[in-house]
């Protein structure tokens, strides 16, 4: 396991030397040092030398060839400077949004997770029956839905008439909640669907095989036979979508913070590529990146503690 992990880490080196490269691409061939300027720029109509002293400043007068050599040193190094608009420290920046970030996609995940997989051992205990035919429609009526209108109905409904959470806003310290209950709220129902359909998918799929056929002929119990034969063997797909969806706790829900108002990681991502700050948005992919990797890994030793004949040489 411990080489199989050190592997893992030596090829995440060129992933995100490659990612960082995209985004670097990406970003000057959807606009130039000029247009940044004239974007950051104070001045209505900056003129030239004022355009030309910001570019130097931030240091897009080199070679591109210098700037991706000190962009990708100054990531692996974790400096990621200072902003492309107000000149604010990014790391403090980004150490400020993790906290917001961090309660509101814990909180949701959590309550996602327990909530998604109850409804979907529900659906496969009564399967072919009328409540699960309830709960296929209500997944697939939810997986219809836009994700702005869970938002919208979200603030109108429980914000404004039901008053159950301010529509938008943040808060430090024990309050935070009331500020958070409304869109965690709103990330469980519109994650609901999917995953539910997903994972009495996999409950089903486990149920049909000959383990369990065998659990029924000698008397094993249907609720038994779900709970602790069928739920943990279906675990390792329903772990593969649960862990991969932990850098989100950490990077925040880009919508969902720009619309309620919290300043996290989302938020300030959102509010990075529409002021095109390059500094931030490349911070931002990289940290990512990162957690994505880790997020891969983590689901590697989840295999291996979950089901035992999984094993890495």
């Amino acid at each position: 396991m411990l080489f199989y992990l050190l592997r893992r880490l030596l090829y995440s080196i060129p992933i995100l030397i490659g990612v960082s490269l995209l985004t670097f691409v990406l970003f000057y061939m959807t606009s130039s040092p000029e247009q940044m300027a004239r974007k950051n720029l104070s001045a209505k109509n900056p003129s030239p030398k004022q355009i030309t002293t910001w570019i130097v400043k931030h240091g897009y007068d080199k070679p591109r060839s210098e700037q991706f050599k000190k962009h990708m040193t100054e990531l692996f190094l974790f400096r990621f400077g200072k902003s492309d608009v107000n000149g604010e420290d990014i790391r403090e920046r980004l150490i400020k949004g993790a906290g917001p970030s961090g309660m509101l996609g814990l909180a949701a995940f959590a309550l996602s997770l327990v909530t998604t997989v109850t409804f979907a051992l529900i659906a496969a205990y009564y399967r072919g029956t009328y409540v699960d035919g309830f709960l296929t429609f209500l997944s697939v009526f939810l997986m219809s839905v836009v994700y702005m209108v869970y938002i919208i109905a979200g603030q109108f409904i429980l914000g404004k008439i039901l008053k159950y959470a301010p529509l938008a806003g943040y808060t430090s310290g024990t309050s935070a909640w009331k500020f958070l209950l409304l869109p965690v709220i709103v990330a469980v129902i519109s994650g609901l669907g999917g995953s539910m359909r997903l994972y009495r998918t996999f409950l089903l799929e486990e149920m049909g095989q000959d383990y369990v056929r065998t659990a029924r002929a000698k008397g094993v119990g249907e609720r038994a036979v779900l709970f602790s034969h069928v739920l943990k063997n279906a675990a390792i797909p329903i772990i593969t979508s649960v862990v991969l969806g932990i850098p989100l706790i950490f990077l925040g829900s880009l919508l969902l913070e720009s619309f309620f108002g919290i300043p996290g990681l989302g938020g300030l991502t959102v509010d990075a590529i529409t002021n095109q700050d390059f500094a931030i948005v490349r911070a931002m992919v990289f940290i990512g990146t990162i957690l994505y990797i880790i997020g891969a890994m983590l689901t590697d030793i989840c295999y291996a503690l979950v089901d035992p004949r999984v094993r890495f040489e």
